[in-house]
């Protein structure tokens, strides 16, 4: 019988996290701030992979950010952020680089009642990958890391009816910079996602070419973050960042271009030009194309005769 692969590990504390590397048990439940200043964290003692079921928002002071690009080296080469959600598969290999720095770890819970509980999950770079790290400059970690003294000092303190307020307050502060700081990294990587830019256009001209719509649908926003080796929500972010639309939206474009062309000079039903682009039915098509135009496909070839 062949061998299942074992599931990731789920830590569903905090404090069997902190068990497991060697930390003392959190003051806190549902929320822990570590600082580490070089000591060495035993990473031999986690599973291979292992699944948490809080958030970790973690600096890293030597995280490497350098970039070649042509001639040049784009972001910075010192101190970067790291994030999490839960329920996120993570490997200890993901860790693997000086771990000088802090890691904030809360529980969900510890957001109920307030409105960041449901803010949260619009931010996108919980979905990074480790090598879409955010990049910081020296200004940009004199405004972050001052964000982690502050809770790590409210832990510290004797908890009081402010505590949880103040602390969400900050968490809620260090995400909006973070959000600010992604968009200039965008920026700052404009050559870099260029680069990107042409290469998902080649990619979806080769889609579209090949067949392979026939075969396998319409492409998917995870089958273009694959071949470009990023992730999903790093794609869609850098795109509306550059274009204002999202991935999904920019492959909507894509499609409905293509669509114009083919329904403009060629022969082929309408019918035939939803399936050619990948569309398991026609309705969806139509649906699409007018939604986009405001002109049903049979329309818009009747209005060229």
């Amino acid at each position: 019988m062949k061998k299942k692969p074992n599931s990731p590990h789920r830590f569903s504390s905090l404090t069997e996290l902190h068990r497991t590397v060697g930390l003392p048990k959190p003051v806190h439940p549902l929320i822990s701030l570590v600082e580490n200043n070089g000591a060495a964290v035993p990473l031999h003692q986690m599973p291979e992979t292992f699944v948490l079921d809080f958030y970790k928002i973690s600096y890293k002071m030597k995280l490497s950010g350098k970039i070649k690009y042509g001639q040049g080296y784009y972001d910075f080469d010192e101190g970067g952020m790291l994030f999490k959600a839960p329920n996120q598969i993570s490997s200890k290999g993901d860790d693997n680089h000086d771990h000088t720095g802090f890691t904030l770890l809360f529980h969900p819970d510890f957001l109920a009642g307030y409105p960041l509980a449901t803010k949260i999950k619009q931010y996108g770079f919980f979905s990074y990958s480790v090598n879409e790290a955010l990049h910081l400059s020296d200004k940009e970690k004199s405004t972050i890391i001052p964000l982690f003294i502050n809770i790590k000092e409210e832990l510290k303190s004797s908890i009081d009816d402010f505590s949880q307020d103040i602390i969400v307050s900050q968490i809620e502060t260090m995400l909006n910079y973070s959000n600010r700081f992604y968009k200039r990294q965008f920026i700052t990587r404009k050559r870099i996602n260029s680069t990107l830019l042409e290469k998902l256009e080649g990619l979806l001209d080769e889609y579209f070419h090949s067949g392979k719509p026939l075969l396998h649908g319409i492409p998917t926003v995870q089958y273009l973050a694959d071949h470009l080796h990023i992730s999903p929500s790093y794609l869609s972010d850098m795109l509306r960042t550059h274009t204002g639309q999202n991935a999904q939206q920019h492959i909507h474009n894509v499609l409905i271009e293509k669509a114009k062309i083919l329904i403009s000079s060629s022969h082929l039903t309408i019918s035939e030009i939803a399936y050619e682009l990948g569309f398991e039915h026609p309705s969806s098509f139509n649906k699409l194309f007018k939604a986009k135009t405001q002109l049903s496909p049979l329309a818009y070839r009747q209005s060229f005769n």
